[in-house]
């Protein structure tokens, strides 16, 4: 299977069921959802960094994720003392195994409970909000069309490497078509709203936010693909067939929707 019909394959079966949950599924069933890719992303990137599939410290970093999300559900104004937990907690077990855990598998156990829990959550809080579901679409339609028509437009007009030590086949021409696309599908975003529920969204706003996006998104990619040649892996693993793992996939989401939930909660 090529990469393409690969990508084509997952869009089919993955969109109606994004779709669903963001949109219609109960709060409850979001969260789990959630849940289950904040803990498989927390479990993908201790792998990365440990170098071995099964650990007690793989199982600590796809728990400390889904307990995150829970958290922001249940008590999104006590982060304090949830990241106490955490450090307590991923420490402690360090110093008991006695220098059996290395200091870069303790952070990346609190990077994926702490900020990939973090970035999902941002739905949920969005949703507690009593922000339009269909807002909770923004951050996979501003990482995911940046992505797609940066990989196009690579594809048809890349010649200028963006950061070759990092990610060799992304470049400017494809940085700059995922930027445009943002805004298209952004605007696009704006007029289905005010069309269907006269949000009254302007669309100069909406053209600043899916550009801002789109940077961020690409900044997201890059970051996790910084990971991943450190420790010279290819993917996080093959959830998504060709895409990859959760990591591969919503590495820009979890740059993206706490931008989208902060700019949200000041506008909306």
């Amino acid at each position: 299977m090529s990469s393409l019909q690969s990508r084509v394959l997952v869009a089919v079966i993955g969109v109606p069921v994004l779709a669903y949950v963001v949109l219609w599924a109960p709060p409850l069933v979001m969260m789990v959802a959630l849940c289950v890719l904040a803990g498989i992303g927390g479990m993908e990137l201790q792998r990365c960094v440990s170098g071995v599939r099964r650990s007690e410290m793989v199982g600590i970093s796809a728990v400390f994720p889904c307990f995150t999300v829970v958290w922001y559900y249940e008590r999104p104004d006590q982060i304090a003392l949830l990241f106490i937990i955490q450090l307590v907690f991923n420490f402690g077990y360090a110093i008991f195994k006695a220098g059996k855990v290395r200091f870069n598998q303790i952070m990346a156990a609190l990077f994926g409970g702490s900020f990939i829990g973090y970035s999902f959550a941002a739905f949920l809080r969005m949703e507690a909000a009593g922000i339009h579901r269909a807002y909770l679409l923004l951050p996979f339609i501003l990482s995911f069309a940046c992505d797609t028509f940066a990989y196009f437009t690579g594809m048809a007009l890349g010649k200028h490497k963006l950061a070759p030590k990092v990610s060799p086949k992304k470049t400017i021409e494809g940085s700059i078509g995922g930027l445009a696309g943002n805004v298209v599908c952004g605007s696009l975003f704006a007029w289905i709203m005010d069309t269907c529920f006269g949000a009254g969204i302007g669309y100069g706003w909406m053209a600043v936010l899916s550009l801002l996006c789109g940077i961020v998104a690409q900044i997201g990619d890059l970051s996790f693909s910084l990971i991943k040649r450190e420790f010279g892996i290819k993917d996080y693993g093959h959830l998504f067939l060709e895409h990859g793992g959760v990591l591969d996939r919503f590495d820009s989401v979890l740059f993206v929707a706490p931008v989208v939930e902060l700019v949200l909660r000041m506008t909306v």
